[in-house]
């Protein structure tokens, strides 16, 4: 029955324990593309073309994935120290 593991939770499979991942990859690629955004919309910017706005958008980013590569290394320091 597929309504048994709502019903009587007992029934229920264990759950999988969750997958450690490497973020700094992610991070990292998002940032580096948030970088070339950010020399394209400064070449822009530099031949008159009105892309500020572009500008701002693509620095937070950057500044963005910056903290989070930063959360990161404080994340997997805090995971290593807790698994000695």
């Amino acid at each position: 029955m597929k309504f048994a593991p709502i019903i009587d939770p007992a029934v229920r499979k264990p759950a999988p324990k969750p997958v450690r991942v490497d973020l700094r990859k992610a991070f990292g690629m998002g940032t580096g593309l948030w970088a070339v955004a950010l020399v394209i919309a400064l070449i822009l910017l530099a031949f008159n073309h009105s892309t500020l706005p572009l500008v701002i958008m693509c620095a937070a980013g950057v500044i963005i994935g910056v903290l989070l590569l930063i959360w990161e290394h404080f994340d997997r320091w805090d995971y290593r120290r807790l698994g000695q």
